[in-house]
């Protein structure tokens, strides 16, 4: 099923690339990325719960997590930094 959450910390078309590649690359179809609402919206095919997990953890490792999760401050800011990373990688590839 086609799902949509909103996803923290997503800046630019680096971050975009990013996100689509490493979804792609673990075999998640349909990916897009929106750019024009804040905040940022990115929707895959997922279907069932586990792959629904696996989604959250991937964006998390890139330093993008979902909207909703909560989080302190410390975690917060590594978050960001990894996100930083993800981007000026996105933006080379």
């Amino acid at each position: 099923m086609l799902q949509t959450f909103e996803v923290n910390n997503i800046r630019c078309g680096g971050c975009a690339n990013t996100i689509t590649k490493s979804l792609q690359e673990s075999g998640f179809e349909n990916i897009t990325v929106d750019l024009s609402c804040e905040p940022r919206k990115v929707t895959a095919e997922i279907a069932d719960e586990a792959q629904l997990a696996q989604f959250k953890a991937i964006l998390r490792t890139l330093g993008y997590p979902l909207n909703d999760e909560k989080r302190g401050f410390t975690e917060e800011t590594i978050l960001k930094a990894k996100s930083f990373v993800s981007c000026a990688v996105g933006k080379i590839n």
